[in-house]
């Protein structure tokens, strides 16, 4: 029989694609749990910018994963979600996890997204344009993503230093876009913690004055006094003990997407994210990316000293945690974010 390269080549494609099907098919049965979603609060901020990259760009498809994420206000309401049970995985503070464990509820953060939190807590130059110290803010609105968010958590930290208990102010959910710029602009609240994109808006026309800023790692050492770890996806102890391969699956998606955003320009980042996110400004949105670039985690590694820096800030303003037997160690995992790490090199 003569031999013919055309038939080889033919032969050879269709033992390929029988290959590769059975390959994608063995992985994602691998996976105990092929359907997940993830409740995040606010996720055009740049503090989730690595779940937003991980999806546009089909990184958990790639993973064998159908992923459904809901937006909410707040970090606090997507936890909400989650404890209620229409939402598998969060992606939100770190800080949570020690707040469920006081509760009995424990979380447990897989993958970190941010080394620095990029809250900013500032005070409005339209209703507090003689702003001088922290104590100034007593009895003042403050404008936050949702109570009991990130935010009001950086804001009564901010607080507690100066003196004030968080019940000194009154904090008021605006959320993270345009309705947190028209609460400060229309003199709902006098002050705001909030992020980027937001923040910059605001700094841009001369809105707020900053009394606090978590954008670089240098002033979030300044403001906390050591690492502090921001967005994370986490999940009850239990999603993680039964589902393992899609708790993996999930962290690879993300550290791909960390390895990505430190290797991208502005203009990869503008491509990537849905046009909706930039607040019809896209030189501001670039502007804004760059000075938070460096809070992004490289590789999805919670840092050893930052679980104790976040139970040093909410043990500031919540005495009630000194009274509880906090296990910083079951609050997250390395485990994932290494393996990860080991196949995106």
């Amino acid at each position: 029989m003569k031999f013919s390269w055309k038939q080889f080549a033919i032969a050879l494609a269709l033992f390929l694609a029988g290959y590769f099907t059975f390959s994608n098919n063995s992985f994602a049965q691998n996976l105990e749990k092929t359907k997940v979603s993830i409740a995040v609060g606010g996720k055009n901020l740049f503090y989730y910018l690595p779940l937003t990259v991980a999806e546009q760009l089909g990184y958990f498809k790639d993973e064998g994963l159908q992923v459904e994420i809901s937006d909410f206000a707040g970090g606090a309401k997507a936890l909400q979600a989650m404890v209620g049970g229409s939402a598998d995985v969060v992606s939100g503070a770190y800080e949570h996890t020690i707040n469920m464990q006081a509760k009995n509820q424990p979380i447990v953060a897989f993958v970190l997204q941010g080394r620095a939190p990029q809250i900013v807590l500032a005070a409005s130059n339209k209703t507090m344009p003689n702003y001088k110290t922290v104590a100034d803010l007593k009895g003042k609105k403050i404008g936050v993503t949702a109570p009991g968010s990130s935010t009001s958590i950086m804001a009564s930290f901010v607080l507690a230093k100066g003196g004030l208990k968080p019940t000194d102010v009154s904090f008021i959910g605006v959320g993270a876009a345009s309705g947190a710029l028209s609460a400060l602009r229309s003199g709902q609240i006098d002050a705001i913690a909030n992020l980027d994109p937001v923040i910059s808006m605001l700094e841009q026309k001369n809105e707020i004055k900053t009394i606090a800023d978590t954008r670089t790692l240098k002033d979030t050492n300044a403001v906390f006094g050591g690492p502090m770890p921001a967005a994370t996806l986490y999940a009850p102890e239990a999603f993680i003990k039964k589902y393992p391969n899609t708790t993996q699956a999930l962290t690879n998606a993300m550290v791909r997407a960390l390895k990505w955003i430190q290797k991208a320009g502005p203009s990869d980042i503008i491509k990537a994210v849905p046009e909706s996110y930039l607040l019809g400004d896209r030189a501001l949105y670039i502007s804004a990316f760059m000075k938070v670039r460096e809070a992004i985690s490289p590789d999805g590694i919670i840092p050893d000293a930052g679980p104790a820096t976040a139970l040093r800030t909410l043990s500031a303003f919540e005495p009630d945690l000194a009274t509880k037997n906090i296990d910083l160690s079951k609050t997250y995992t390395n485990e994932f974010a290494k393996k990860a790490n080991a196949k995106y090199k």
